[in-house]
């Protein structure tokens, strides 16, 4: 299959709500994203023109403006964290959640957006979300292109 695979970076804080190790404090990283996509079934046939199957640049578009908007330079708590720790509240840069902000979840997350916002013609193939520079969550659609 073919594919291609753009990486994005971006910073955010988070707090675990529950976990009894440090990721119960407020803290940051720096994410890497990797978005990976597909224009569907095996084919060995050349692309026709333009030949992409996506255009690097709109595939920067799409998760620039619904993704990175949303989550870099952002403090990301969940609703149960926030209800303990009620001196967080007046953060400008606070965005809340109803589930705790690990990487599984941004991960779920970020495919629930990029279901609605890539182009019907593109399959979303693989996210893999590192939030350190040795440990990484990855979401993969297993999924037929038709059912997707």
């Amino acid at each position: 299959m073919l594919s291609l695979t753009k990486i994005f970076h971006f910073e955010m804080a988070h707090a675990i709500h529950g976990y009894q190790g440090a990721c119960k404090n407020i803290h940051g990283h720096s994410y890497e994203l990797h978005v990976t996509v597909t224009a569907g079934e095996e084919n060995r046939q050349y692309i026709p023109s333009p030949g992409f199957i996506l255009d690097f640049k709109e595939l920067k578009q799409v998760v620039s403006k619904t993704i990175l908007e949303t989550l870099d330079h952002k403090l990301v708590l969940s609703h149960s964290y926030l209800n303990d720790h009620t001196a967080v509240l007046p953060q400008e840069n606070l965005v809340t959640w109803k589930v705790e902000p690990t990487a599984e979840n941004l991960l779920i997350y970020i495919v629930q957006i990029l279901y609605k916002e890539l182009p019907k013609e593109v399959k979303l193939v693989k996210l893999k979300l590192y939030e350190t520079k040795d440990s990484y969550a990855q979401w993969v659609n297993d999924l037929p292109f038709n059912q997707y």
